[in-house]
C-alpha cells in the first residue's frame, strides 16, 4: 500500500510539474513579439531515490534560457556602430548643402561672379553700372561666407543640445538597469524571470546605440556596466551618472566623481557627437575662416595698389572682418560708393590696370598652392567624403546589425511551430501520467476493498 501511495504521490507531482511546463510554453507564445525576449524551456530533474521515504519522482528544474550572450554582444556592437554612423551622417549632411560645388548661390558661384565682375569692369572701367556690379558681387561673397559659417555653427549648436540629451538618456537607462539589478539582488527567483531578463537586455541594447561600454555579469544575474569600457556606470543596484560640459565650445564628458572620460567614449551617438564638436566641425570652420581671411586680405591688398575713379588711393578696404569672431562669419563689405573702386593702376588713372589684375586673381594659387575656388572645392570634397563615408558606414552597420539580429532570433527567438510541438509533447506526457494516476487510484480502491473484505 505504501508503494502505491508513493507512486500516486509522484504521479500527482509530475502532473504539477507538467502544468508548470505548460505555463512556460504559454509564456513563450505570449511574448513571441516582445523585444529582447528569449525563448525559455522547462527543465525536469529527478528526485533522489530514498527507500525510507519516497522512491524518486520528478520535480521542476530551473528554466533554461536560449539566450546566447555571445550573439547578444554582437548585436550590441553593431548597434553601437550604427548609432555612431547614423549620428554623423545626419549631422554632417546638414553642413554639406552649404558647401555644394554645384549650387548656384554658394561660395563657389559667388567667388566666380566676383572675379567676373572685375573682368567686366576692365572692359569699361568708368562705367557706373559695372562698378556697382562689383559691390553687389562683393556683398554676395560676404553673404555666402556668412551663410556657410552659420550652417556650421548651427549644427554645432544642435550637437551641444543633442549631447546633453544623449547624456540624459544614458543616465536614465543606467538608473533602469540599476533598478533591475536590485530586483535580481532582492529576489532569488528573479534569475528565472524571463520578463525581467528581456527588459534588462532591451535597456542594454538601447544603451549600446548611445555609447560604447563593457559588461560584467554579477553573481545575482544582473550586470555591471562600464561606459567607455573603463568607467563604472552601473555597479549592482547603483547607477553612477555621467555629465557633459560644453562651456569651452569643446565637449567634455565627466564621470560621477568629476573625472574626465571624454577619450573613452568612442562609439554610439555620444562618441560621434564628441568627435563632431571637438574635431570635425571646428576643422571645417577653420578651413572656411582661412579661405575667407586669405580672400579678403588678398583682395584688399590688390585694391590698395590701384586708384579709384577720382585718381585717389583707396582709404577704406573693400572687405573687413573680425578674426577673433571668425573671418567667415564676420566678413562684410565696407560702405563704398561705385566711384571708390580702384579699377585703375596707380600710374594710369582712369584706366583698367588694377581691374585686370583683380580678375587675374581668380586663377592665381593664392592659398596653400590653390586658387580660392580650388581651396573651397577641396573643402567641399572633404565634407562630401565625410558624409559619404558616414552614410556608407551607416548602411554597412545596418546590414550587419540585421544579420546579427537574425542570428539571435534563430538562436533564442520564439518559434511558434517548435512551441506547438513542445506543447503536444507535454500534453501526451500529461495524458500518460493522468492515466497512471487513474490506474493507481483504481489499484488503491481495489486494495481498500480487499482489506475491507478480509476484515
Amino acid at each position: 500500500m505504501g508503494t502505491i501511495n508513493s507512486a500516486l504521490y509522484n504521479a500527482s507531482n509530475a502532473l504539477g510539474v507538467l502544468g508548470q511546463a505548460f505555463n512556460v510554453v504559454e509564456n513563450n507564445i505570449s511574448n513571441a513579439n516582445t523585444p529582447e525576449y528569449a525563448d525559455q524551456t522547462a527543465s525536469f530533474e529527478p528526485m533522489p531515490f530514498d527507500p525510507g521515504r519516497l522512491p524518486g519522482g520528478v520535480e521542476a528544474g530551473p528554466l533554461i534560457s536560449s539566450r546566447n550572450e555571445y550573439l547578444e554582444q554582437a548585436v550590441r556592437s553593431q548597434q553601437t556602430a550604427l548609432g555612431y554612423a547614423s549620428q554623423r551622417a545626419g549631422d554632417l549632411g546638414q553642413v554639406q548643402s552649404s558647401f555644394s560645388l554645384t549650387s548656384t548661390n554658394g561660395i563657389d558661384t559667388a567667388l566666380n561672379n566676383f572675379f567676373n565682375s572685375f573682368s567686366q569692369l576692365s572692359v569699361s572701367p568708368n562705367d557706373t553700372v559695372n562698378r556697382q556690379a562689383v559691390l553687389d558681387a562683393a556683398n554676395s561673397v560676404a553673404q555666402s561666407f556668412q551663410t556657410a559659417a552659420g550652417a556650421i555653427v548651427q549644427v554645432s549648436t544642435n550637437v551641444v543640445s543633442q549631447t546633453n540629451g544623449v547624456v540624459s538618456q544614458i543616465n536614465d537607462l543606467a538608473a533602469k538597469i540599476a533598478e533591475l539589478n536590485q530586483a535580481y539582488e532582492s529576489n532569488p527567483d528573479a534569475a528565472d524571470d524571463p520578463s525581467l531578463d528581456a527588459q534588462l537586455h532591451s535597456d542594454l541594447l538601447q544603451l549600446a546605440g548611445l555609447a560604447n561600454y563593457s559588461l560584467i555579469k554579477n553573481d545575482q544575474g544582473g550586470y555591471n556596466v562600464f561606459i567607455g569600457g573603463q568607467t563604472a556606470l552601473v555597479i549592482g543596484g547603483t547607477a553612477k551618472a555621467i555629465s557633459a560640459d560644453n562651456s569651452s565650445n569643446q565637449t567634455a564628458i565627466f564621470d560621477a566623481n568629476g573625472g574626465d572620460i571624454t577619450s573613452q567614449i568612442t562609439g554610439g551617438q555620444l562618441g560621434a557627437l564628441i568627435v563632431e564638436q571637438n574635431t570635425t566641425l571646428p576643422g571645417y570652420l577653420d578651413s572656411l575662416n582661412t579661405l575667407a581671411q586669405n580672400f579678403a586680405d588678398t583682395i584688399n591688398e590688390q585694391l590698395s595698389q590701384g586708384v579709384d575713379q577720382n585718381g585717389n588711393t583707396p582709404l577704406t578696404p573693400l572687405f573687413s572682418y573680425d578674426a577673433a569672431g571668425g573671418a567667415a562669419a564676420t566678413l562684410t563689405v565696407n560702405d563704398l560708393t561705385p566711384d571708390q573702386i580702384a579699377a585703375a593702376s596707380a600710374g594710369a588713372p582712369g584706366g583698367n590696370g588694377n581691374a585686370v589684375a583683380m580678375a587675374q586673381l581668380a586663377n592665381m594659387p593664392e592659398i596653400n598652392g590653390a586658387t580660392f575656388t580650388q581651396f573651397f572645392g577641396n573643402l567641399g570634397s572633404t565634407i562630401g567624403n565625410d558624409v559619404a563615408g558616414a552614410q556608407s558606414d551607416q548602411q554597412q552597420a545596418q546590414a550587419q546589425l540585421t544579420q546579427a539580429q537574425s542570428e539571435v532570433a534563430n538562436a533564442s527567438g520564439v518559434d511558434l511551430n517548435a512551441e506547438a510541438a513542445r506543447l503536444l509533447q507535454y500534453q501526451q506526457n500529461y495524458d500518460a501520467v493522468g492515466k497512471l494516476v487513474s490506474v493507481l487510484d483504481g489499484l488503491t480502491q481495489t486494495l481498500i476493498n480487499m482489506v475491507n473484505g478480509t476484515a
